[in-house]
């Protein structure tokens, strides 16, 4: 008797298992919608834009803001793609003698047909933010920005960021000078780390 109840026991789990598994092996299946019927984000050639720019940087970094002596620097980013669809972006690098760390995100907002990017850094507690377009070849990313000062005051400014070929890229950032007048005050010179 006992032997039976532990057979019939051993069976129903076993049944009990199998269905368990087919049902979740039936629900691991791809929705067309993506899960919770939502659609699936897809990486766009905007989004190949962005891709070009994957990869570890090595560069100088020059200022020259007005009123201010000239600085050089080195630093290091590294670019890495996240889902294919955002562009990941870690500096470090000496600035004035003081270490600096910044964290970037860019990627494409379809809604807006443009460019979206966050920024922080270790030289401030607020977050900057931009948005703008590329160039047919997506060598050429240009972007508005918005964000403080180091005094805290909110400013806006421009940046291009250049590929000028595979392994070289120009980042550069227009201030907002005397009268309106913008001026190139940051100039970043990278190489691909290869």
């Amino acid at each position: 008797m006992r032997t039976t109840v532990l057979i019939l026991s051993s069976a129903i789990l076993v049944a009990t298992s199998l269905v368990g598994v087919a049902l979740c092996q039936d629900s691991k299946k791809p929705d067309s919608a993506g899960g919770a019927g939502m659609p699936s984000p897809q990486a766009s050639p905007h989004h190949a834009h962005l891709k070009m720019r994957e990869g570890v940087w090595e560069g100088t970094i020059k200022m020259t803001p007005a009123g201010m002596p000239a600085s050089e620097s080195k630093g290091i980013e590294t670019d890495t793609m996240m889902a294919g669809l955002w562009l990941v972006n870690d500096v470090k690098s000496d600035m004035g003698g003081m270490p600096f760390l910044g964290h970037g995100i860019t990627g494409f907002d379809a809604k807006k047909n443009k460019y979206i990017s966050t920024w922080v850094d270790s030289f401030s507690s607020d977050f900057s933010h931009g948005e703008g377009t590329c160039d047919g070849s997506g060598k050429v990313l240009t972007m508005a920005w918005e964000g403080p000062d180091p005094s805290g005051k909110m400013i806006k400014w421009r940046q291009t960021d250049e590929m000028k070929d595979n392994d070289t890229r120009v980042i550069t950032f227009y201030m907002p000078g005397p009268g309106g007048k913008e001026s190139a005050d940051i100039v970043i010179s990278q190489k691909r780390k290869k």
